[in-house]
């Protein structure tokens, strides 16, 4: 589908399935058509779509495929849309931008004849945690509201020119935007913590220090605990309220940044074991195998497959 096509409803239900794993496309407009053009640059994928109204479902994964280590936004072009997840909805007018994740089901209703633009990227280039995440699905990002105002109208450009971005320069373009839209989504969420109780305060300083310091190869509990004055118990208790563990989560923001850093076309100099040891990950065999558990196939076979 790399090319601008069309197509009638039972040609759309099958090209979303296998485009996006568990989704599913239902309750067509009568005498549906649908066009789509797609491009895929590196480990990321853009979808144009205009379409008639139907609705779009995203169920829970049967384990097949690694669903939590993917996300989408979509950007409205033309037409209204409304997405629902985590217990939010949101109705995206033209100009608004939306996050969601392949983790949890989700659903997309078009009322009403659309154009959107889909980004379908690793979630590693997503350097948000988990819990920021949570917070900021399905909650819409505007066009004409801070940052909003700088990085939108950049994916309204993409969309518009999928057929030029080709090649590494283009895709160390769409990481650089991706990185200046996580930038808009941290600013949400700061606001957002705002609005939190303290008790919240210390867990959002441990990770923050944690995300500092994945160089480190002495990063524990302990020294953790020690950089910011508190108790290893007060620290564990923190990370258990939110249903981790510190150990569990310095183990999965390291592997995170080191799949960010693979696919990375700048990166391409560096050998996997030197793109580890930046991340305080020096066992290669370690490193392979929580790789290939995380992400479903080990670290050379995602380079390859990304930068060639």
């Amino acid at each position: 589908m790399e090319s601008i096509q069309a197509y009638n409803f039972t040609q759309w239900r099958q090209i979303v399935a296998s485009s996006f794993h568990n989704v599913r496309a239902a309750a067509p407009a009568p005498n549906f058509r649908a066009t789509a053009h797609h491009k895929h640059v590196g480990d990321i994928e853009l979808f144009d779509m205009i379409t008639d109204p139907h609705t779009v479902i995203h169920t829970e994964g049967d384990g097949s495929f690694p669903l939590s280590t993917m996300c989408k936004f979509s950007l409205q072009l033309e037409g209204v849309a409304t997405l629902v997840q985590d217990g939010r909805s949101c109705t995206m007018h033209p100009g608004d931008l939306a996050l969601y994740t392949g983790k949890r089901p989700y659903h997309l209703v078009f009322d009403e004849p659309q154009r959107s633009l889909v980004v379908y990227f690793p979630r590693s280039l997503l350097q948000l945690r988990d819990d920021q995440i949570d917070m900021i699905t399905a909650t819409p990002i505007s066009r004409e509201e801070g940052l909003g105002k700088l990085i939108i109208p950049l994916f309204e450009q993409f969309a518009r020119n999928l057929d030029d971005l080709q090649g590494l320069h283009a895709q160390s373009l769409i990481r650089a935007s991706l990185d200046l839209l996580v930038t808009v989504f941290a600013e949400h969420t700061e606001r957002m913590n705002g609005e939190l109780e303290d008790s919240s305060q210390l867990f959002r300083r441990a990770t923050s220090y944690i995300d500092e310091n994945l160089h480190d190869l002495d990063l524990a509990p302990g020294t953790i605990a020690d950089a910011l004055y508190v108790s290893v118990r007060n620290l564990h208790a923190h990370f258990s309220s939110q249903g981790l563990t510190v150990s569990a989560y310095i183990r999965a923001r390291r592997l995170n940044a080191i799949h960010a850093d693979l696919g990375d076309p700048q990166m391409r100099d560096f050998t996997i074991q030197t793109i580890s040891a930046r991340h305080g990950l020096v066992d290669a065999s370690y490193v392979s195998k929580a790789f290939r558990a995380e992400y479903g196939e080990s670290p050379r076979t995602y380079r390859t497959r990304t930068l060639t």
